[in-house]
């Protein structure tokens, strides 16, 4: 019994608590990117799911409060969560990105590859300080932005481009395959508009 007991206080349920402290940090992480992006339906059931995972875990720390065993899964969960969350959110590729590009010659080709591909394009032409320039906008996933860089790259590859988020768009062209015709689109209310 006292072999069972000892197993159980210093190695499964500080295992227990790593695991569940992983989750809720995890769940945590992706609320608050949820919430930075503008996604207001999903970000209160990350949170839901949050607490209670948290709440299990705080209340075995505290019926526990002589286990070091529990301290330190307690904190390394806590890490491993936040990583474990930034991973999953880099690998989701949530959201959806605006690019600038701004280049001083020839964008004919990069033009027609980007207008060819589905994506929606706007060019005007300015004035920088150096002459006359092409400034080319268009939005895109963000699992497409190293696509579309590198078309960048490819045909401009001196072009200057800024690249930012954008929390949500409407009326706009948008490649056949993007998260606007997926199942995301009733889930998170992303508005896509016939043109």
């Amino acid at each position: 019994m006292f072999l069972d007991s000892t197993l159980f206080n210093w190695i499964i349920l500080p295992l227990l608590i790593y695991f569940a402290r992983i989750t809720d940090v995890t769940l945590g992480t992706m609320r608050i990117i949820s919430l930075s992006r503008g996604l207001r339906n999903v970000a209160p059931l990350f949170g839901f799911f949050e607490i209670i995972i948290w709440l299990l875990a705080i209340r075995q720390i505290f019926n526990h409060l002589d286990n070091v065993a529990c301290y330190i899964a307690y904190a390394a969960g806590f890490a491993t969560g936040i990583y474990t969350g930034m991973y999953i959110e880099h690998k989701l590729a949530m959201g959806l990105r605006i690019i600038r590009i701004i280049t001083r010659y020839d964008s004919s080709n990069l033009i027609r590859i980007l207008r060819e591909d589905g994506y929606g394009l706007t060019v005007i032409d300015g004035e920088g300080g150096q002459g006359q320039v092409k400034i080319l906008f268009t939005l895109v996933k963000r699992r497409d932005l190293p696509k579309v860089l590198g078309y960048v790259q490819e045909n401009n590859p001196n072009a200057f481009y800024t690249v930012e988020d954008v929390r949500s768009a409407r009326q706009g062209i948008f490649p056949s395959n993007t998260i606007q015709n997926s199942f995301w689109t009733n889930f998170l209310q992303y508005e896509k508009k016939a043109k």
